[in-house]
């Protein structure tokens, strides 16, 4: 009898370990047919998160005054 359920437990941790396997095979497969399908995805999806906008702040404005006056000062100094 001991036997009996040894076996059934065993066929039921077998069958486990194939759902298991199968489950773990289908999750490696991918959803694009192409990679140039995966990086138009890829590079929409961070285009929705707004990845690649460009930063709107003051320092680019700020460095080009800055230079601006430095070359007015140097012209004005030696011209």
């Amino acid at each position: 009898m001991n036997a009996r359920r040894h076996r059934g437990a065993r066929a039921a941790a077998l069958l486990s370990l194939e759902a298991d396997a199968d489950s773990a095979r289908g999750g490696f497969a991918c959803t694009f047919s192409t990679s140039d399908e995966y990086e138009t995805a890829l590079i929409s999806a961070r285009r929705a998160q707004g990845r690649y906008d460009q930063p709107r702040g003051a320092w680019p404005v700020a460095l080009f005054i800055g230079c601006v006056l430095i070359v007015a000062v140097v012209v004005l100094l030696l011209g």
